[in-house]
């Protein structure tokens, strides 16, 4: 599932700049043979001359979304394809991309369903154009409706369910769980999970988490107005680190466990700042969404038969597994 650098939003960019970006990036990589130092495009080193556009819902500089980006580059040079990175936190913004994409004739589109809605007409131009589509990340529940070829990511509630489990172990009562992007389907499933296995009591707050000093702000004045939150559940790497801050500055006893990981959070939870998190492992996402736009089109492969998502999540990462996974962590692949 996405999260968004609290203390960053992309703006929109322009369909008009971005048709000729994509284009000039596209050739650039194919006359340089592979300049790692081009930045929205990854030229493959093999032949076969497969375009692929990656359409994310991701903020810029967002250290997950840079996980989700060097594993679709890595599928891509193993395989082959001329790889174009693209991404706008905004519903509208993002389509705009995809209909960019689907002008440019690339062969195949990977993106991200975090507002189905804005999607589907973007998605209908693309098979309308003869272009496979695959999901990632987020819309486990709304990608065959759009009709994607497979979705490769996290069962969200799935994820939701078995935190709330954890957190009936670790005798929790009172669960604040943060959505910082209204809106995003993947967040809220996440949420109602832990709400529905969680004996405790869960309430949702929902903060701008483009915002981190009004996130902090807000999570520690609900921590100061009601004692008994002994357990504070994000969605973000970002936002857990941030409400560990929160839960200081207010001298509440609560702990912070989250969703999704970074090189930080992985440090904090082996030191005990952070009770565990739940990794979706966006590497491979990036990577298998690639590989199989590929592998559809050189062998006429579907993963998961077109029924089916392949999950990529819940794993869970506590203070136990922290140091197995940490040195994954700083070479920015987990």
């Amino acid at each position: 599932m996405n999260t968004r650098s609290p203390s960053r939003r992309i703006p929109r960019r322009r369909t008009a700049v971005l048709a000729a970006a994509i284009g000039l990036l596209v050739a650039g990589c194919s006359a340089s043979g592979g300049d790692e130092g081009d930045g929205d495009t990854n030229a493959a080193r093999g032949s076969g001359g497969m375009r692929v556009a990656l359409v994310t819902h991701g903020s810029e500089d967002d250290v997950f979304w840079d996980r989700v980006r060097k594993g679709a580059e890595a599928a891509a040079a193993r395989d082959g394809v001329e790889l174009t990175y693209l991404s706008d936190p905004d519903g509208a913004g993002q389509a705009d991309l995809v209909r960019e994409a689907v002008r440019d004739g690339v062969d195949g589109i990977a993106l991200t369903l975090a507002k189905p809605q804005a999607m589907k007409g973007p998605v209908n131009e693309a098979r309308a154009a003869g272009i496979p589509v695959v999901g990632l990340n987020s819309g486990l529940d709304a990608w065959q409706k759009a009709g994607l070829l497979t979705f490769f990511g996290q069962d969200e509630s799935l994820a939701g369910r078995a935190v709330g489990e954890k957190l009936n172990e670790l005798k929790a009562r009172h669960a604040l769980c943060v959505v910082h992007e209204r809106g995003n389907v993947g967040l809220e499933a996440r949420c109602a999970g832990v709400k529905k296995t969680f004996r405790g009591t869960t309430e949702n707050l929902y903060v701008d988490g483009t915002d981190e000093r009004a996130v902090s702000g807000i999570l520690a004045a609900r921590l100061r107005q009601d004692s008994t939150i002994d357990q504070v559940v994000t969605n973000g790497a970002d936002v857990a680190l941030t409400a560990v801050d929160a839960a200081a500055e207010a001298d509440s006893d609560a702990d912070v466990a989250t969703f999704d990981l970074n090189k930080e959070l992985v440090e904090a939870v082996r030191g005990g700042n952070v009770r565990f998190a739940v990794d979706q492992q966006p590497y491979l996402q990036g990577y298998l969404a690639v590989d199989a736009l590929w592998l559809y089109r050189t062998n006429g492969n579907v993963s998961g038969g077109g029924v089916a998502p392949v999950l990529t999540g819940p794993a869970f990462v506590t203070k136990a597994e922290a140091d197995s996974v940490a040195g994954f962590a700083a070479a920015g692949t987990r």
